[in-house]
């Protein structure tokens, strides 16, 4: 009996060493608002090539306690591997600057996303998908307004 609890112990301990040591995978996307309307529409660019960084900050202190960069890929998503547990940490995806000078405004309210990385939180995967954020386009393209149209909305409503 004393081997087998010495087993069972065994295993769990070396489980837990093996959840503790595998990184997080956060994943998103960012685009440029080309409608300027704070959501994505058909019209909607993703940008290739923009910065985005992972910021976590102390509970209580709200002092910086974990940064680490990405950039998106050619359909401008970005898959950033956090090798930490961040439990005591709020942890934001936060976008930096895009790949687009005519697309370049943080969209206030898409600017960033929170994410959860801890696994004391029941969640099984390491994957973590943050909302898309967006950059808003410095002028709105001709067609929105027939875009917003099928979403039942005009320019005076938006």
């Amino acid at each position: 009996m004393a081997r087998l609890v010495a087993f069972v112990a065994l295993c769990l301990l070396f489980a837990s060493l093996a959840a503790a040591t595998s990184p997080f995978l956060v994943k998103g996307k960012c685009y440029c608002d080309t409608c300027r309307c704070g959501f994505e529409t058909e019209a909607t660019k993703y940008l290739a090539g923009s910065k985005v960084k992972i910021e976590c900050r102390h509970r209580v202190t709200n002092e910086i306690t974990y940064t680490i960069d990405g950039v998106t890929n050619s359909q401008g998503e970005y898959n950033i591997l956090v090798n930490r547990d961040c439990g005591d940490d709020v942890c934001d995806v936060v976008l930096v600057e895009s790949s687009d000078k005519r697309c370049g405004k943080p969209n206030g309210g898409r600017d960033r996303a929170r994410v959860i990385l801890t696994r004391n939180n029941g969640m099984s995967s390491d994957v973590r998908y943050a909302n898309n954020m967006g950059f808003l386009s410095d002028e709105p393209l001709k067609s929105c307004t027939q875009i917003l149209q099928q979403y039942q909305l005009t320019e005076d409503q938006y």
